[in-house]
């Protein structure tokens, strides 16, 4: 039996479980599976991030960070692009698939015990995210990694992964999504992700809405954990335009770094990136500036997958999953930024449980002075909204009917969305895959991007 396919049947047997959108809330059969473990989460410090936007890219600068500090890293981010290993990293690589398998031969007995006292008691097994979770952490453990940069899944309180406690706690940007789980408002959402801020730890947190701020604040001083805002104690000094990226001037809250260049694109980014050196200047002991040296190596190896990537040229074609309103918007201006369109059409498939409407017309109002087509697809997900309805709803929102094109087949959509963007030669045309992670995900490996 091959490796490649020993992780295809544990994929298959985390698959027979209940799915990634149906997270439960609770800690409880956690805390039971890392008992009855030995504690794997309690190996290492965390690095814990969560959320609405910017996640997986900040925790991708962070372990840069740290790797170019000479410590060995492990990170556990989601959803995965190609394959189910992306999710659990060691050193900035997919965990190999030997080890993978190992581990989860390992630990499957001990699930199977948690499975049996759950059930006993009425209540649903281990879960598809709860199992991986409680795998990454006994893959960092059995290497041992000397750092695990830990993204949430859903929220913070309740969320599988805090189980283990940050001596970073991060916040990313904080907007509107999942609002049927987490909360009408941003204070209410915010309150959710405030769960990972932990006595003994250190908060570092993006510019945030006043709501949401005002719960982190005050958790962190309930907490008696030490905080930085950015925007207050350390933000983005200055950017311009770069090839490949941007170059930055960042004041963090130890020390200023001048002139690093980010190759990614957006403003979005350089303020990911401000949170990364922040949140490492905090592991660090939050007093000493980093060295500008080893913070220009670190940024230089940085890549986000299906985050803005240009995946082929002639024409450009970018993926992209901004999978809500707030995620779209900074994404459309990072394109109008960065690149030199003068038409663009902008592939689109929706989940159910994104604010598909909201999407739309925010993808409208921000592509505004582009002259933009617009192809609605789908991809293989159960949840995927059909193109057909995508297609609708855009006309109901005032898209023009000859701006529309509906293509069920992501291949289909791909292969017209390059037609028209190479048929007006007078015109820089471009080709912008967006929405739903499983959209850009399939869309990477058809345009032979296996690799994560």
């Amino acid at each position: 039996m091959t490796d490649e396919f020993s992780v295809q049947s544990v994929y298959a047997e985390l698959l027979g479980r209940a799915p990634e959108n149906k997270m439960e809330p609770r800690l409880a059969p956690l805390h039971r599976a890392m008992d009855i473990l030995g504690e794997p989460q309690k190996a290492y410090p965390i690095i814990h991030i969560t959320g609405t936007n910017g996640k997986t890219s900040t925790a991708r600068m962070i372990e840069a960070g740290l790797r170019a500090h000479g410590l060995s890293t492990g990170r556990y981010t989601s959803p995965h692009l190609s394959k189910v290993t992306e999710r659990i990293s060691i050193d900035g690589a997919p965990v190999s698939d030997a080890t993978f398998v190992r581990i989860w031969d390992e630990i499957r007995p001990y699930l199977a015990i948690v499975d049996g006292e759950l059930e006993a008691k009425g209540e649903p097994r281990l879960t598809y995210f709860e199992c991986l979770t409680i795998l990454g952490f006994a893959v960092f453990a059995d290497q041992p990694v000397n750092v695990a940069v830990i993204e949430v899944g859903l929220g913070g309180i309740t969320d599988a992964t805090n189980v283990g406690d940050g001596q970073v706690a991060v916040v990313t940007p904080i907007s509107l999504d999942h609002t049927d789980l987490l909360g009408d408002t941003t204070g209410d959402i915010a309150h959710e992700k405030a769960g990972i801020i932990k006595p003994g730890g250190f908060l570092i947190s993006a510019a945030q809405p006043v709501d949401a701020a005002q719960v982190l604040l005050e958790k962190a001083k309930e907490t008696h954990v030490p905080f930085r805002f950015e925007g207050v104690e350390f933000g983005v000094e200055s950017r311009t335009v770069a090839v490949g990226g941007q170059m930055v001037t960042i004041q963090g809250i130890a020390g200023r770094y001048e002139g690093l260049l980010v190759p990614l694109h957006g403003a979005h980014q350089a303020e990911n990136a401000a949170v990364a050196i922040a949140a490492l200047e905090a592991f660090f002991g939050g007093e000493k500036a980093l060295d500008a040296e080893i913070l220009q190596e670190a940024f230089a190896s940085v890549t986000s997958p299906g985050r803005l990537e240009v995946v082929r040229t002639a024409p450009t074609i970018i993926v992209d999953a901004a999978h809500n309103p707030e995620g779209i918007r900074v994404s459309a201006e990072a394109i109008h930024e960065a690149f030199s369109f003068t038409k663009l059409v902008v592939v689109v498939g929706v989940l159910r449980e994104k604010d598909a409407e909201e999407i739309l017309r925010q993808l409208k109002e921000s592509l505004g002075g582009l002259d933009a087509d617009y192809c609605f697809t789908q991809s293989n997900s159960p949840r995927a909204v059909p193109a057909e309805d995508l297609a609708e709803l855009a006309l109901d929102l005032g898209f023009g009917e000859d701006d529309i094109h509906v293509a069920e087949k992501l291949d289909d959509a791909l292969e017209w969305a390059v037609e028209r963007a190479e048929a007006n030669e007078d015109l820089a045309g471009g080709v912008l895959v967006t929405g739903s992670i499983t959209l850009v995900a399939e869309a990477r490996i058809l345009l032979g991007k296996a690799d994560a």
